[in-house]
């Protein structure tokens, strides 16, 4: 604690920036000062004794038992009335009626989800927002009883609510609960929350991870939609090419248009976006969301009578598919930065058990005589690693992860995927 008071830095030394929704989410910088109108971000949600526990830091301002709050978010058309605020002291509660600017506090009474920031009723500011990462796996759950159902679903909404990180969806194949999330651990503890907080026992099924597609090579396409049904049809033709983004682009895709004219009427290129958004949520070889990939129109063309918005959007997603499988397609795996810490007797085991699941190693470095070796690892090689260490190190050893990008996986490993892939489409045809 001496070194977090001598080295870290106070509230007042750190700019912190919300965006003024009432200028056009301009930035203004916040000011520790209690005496400013008040602005506070609920970071954390907790199911407490008495009801929600909101977890709130005060960025500006004070924070007084009755005041008037307006949560961020909903346009002002929330305001609510502050019933009560305590200090926590690890698990025992402290009530307070003021705190100022820089303070953690926790609210009862407050309905909000995780990441809402509150202001005061005459402002309109929302803190930058919290990068929330997509999933990188997923696993299927349910009830061991189905009286549970009931009991399962509030709680699964109830951790959705605590935690942005955490999507509940239901596979519309399958017909299974998939839950996704950052990892094997994170997935693990709201399974055992389920058991320990709701008596509802679970269960589980093999994890999935998120893989991704996308193109190293670039494909022209010419693609004609054309339907008749007797009245009016669909025609629409879609002219162009598919290429990958450069490497590091953080864009999903990118569309340009590149006709020169109106072969395709500028009422049809919404359609025509829209129809490759819907493409993109499913790849062409495994069935994985398709990233890393810039698709030009430079033609097309219509019909007088038959030519729609359906009709282009149907012919977007017949020519994406026609280019994406012609443009050499890959599939992408997530790669994980993994950081152990062991004992130094154990580093050549525990090295050698990296290398073995397709780890590269980085380095290592000596801490408090320990050694932490830093490796990147594809995340679909470290399901179990958490038991696999423990048991080589004699349960010295612990590891963090943390997503890090995609990386191609390697060519016999792509032709697993694909085949399990068409596996699963077969058994849902029947």
């Amino acid at each position: 604690l001496d070194g977090v008071s001598d080295y870290l830095p106070d509230p007042s030394e750190v700019e912190n920036v919300a965006l003024d929704q009432l200028n056009g989410e301009s930035e203004v910088v916040m000011q520790t000062d209690s005496k400013q109108k008040f602005v506070g971000l609920a970071f954390k949600l907790e199911k407490g004794r008495y009801g929600q526990l909101t977890y709130l830091r005060v960025y500006q301002g004070s924070l007084r038992k009755g005041q008037l709050l307006k949560m961020g978010g909903v346009g002002g058309s929330k305001t609510i009335k502050l019933p009560r605020i305590v200090r926590m002291h690890a698990d025992e509660m402290e009530d307070v009626d003021q705190v100022g600017a820089g303070e953690i506090v926790a609210m009862f009474g407050v309905e909000c989800p995780s990441g809402t920031t509150f202001c005061d009723p005459s402002l309109d500011m929302t803190m930058t927002s919290i990068h929330v990462p997509d999933p990188v796996m997923s696993l299927s759950i349910k009830p061991k009883s189905t009286k549970d159902n009931d009991v399962f679903s509030k709680a699964l909404g109830r951790f959705m609510f605590e935690d942005p990180t955490l999507r509940v969806e239901v596979d519309s194949e399958t017909h299974e609960t998939l839950i996704s999330g950052m990892g094997e651990l994170h997935l693990d503890i709201y399974c055992q929350r389920l058991e320990r907080e709701y008596n509802c026992e679970v269960v589980v099924g093999r994890p999935k991870v998120a893989y991704r597609e996308t193109c190293t090579g670039r494909a022209e396409f010419n693609y004609l939609h054309k339907k008749q049904s007797g009245g009016s049809g669909q025609y629409g033709r879609v002219i162009g090419y598919l290429e990958p983004l450069p490497e590091g682009s953080k864009e999903q895709y990118v569309f340009d248009n590149e006709m020169i004219g109106n072969a395709v009427p500028p009422e049809f290129i919404p359609a025509i976006e829209k129809g490759l958004r819907e493409q993109l949520e499913e790849g062409a070889i495994a069935g994985n969301p398709i990233q890393g990939v810039r698709f030009a129109l430079t033609d097309g063309q219509t019909h007088p009578v038959d030519s729609n918005e359906i009709a282009f959007r149907m012919a977007t997603r017949g020519a994406f598919r026609q280019g994406f499988m012609a443009a050499n397609p890959i599939v992408l795996e997530p790669i994980m930065t993994v950081e152990v810490e062991v004992p130094s007797e154990f580093q050549g085991t525990t090295v050698s058990n990296l290398s073995r699941r397709r780890g590269m190693i980085l380095g290592s470095d000596t801490r408090d005589q320990m050694i932490v070796i830093t490796a990147e690892v594809p995340l679909s090689e470290m399901f179990g690693y958490s038991s696999d260490l423990r048991s080589t190190t004699e349960g010295k050893g612990t590891f963090t992860m943390e997503f890090l990008r995609h990386a191609p996986v390697p060519k016999d490993a792509q032709n697993d995927i694909v085949k399990e892939y068409e596996k699963q489409r077969a058994e849902g045809n029947k």
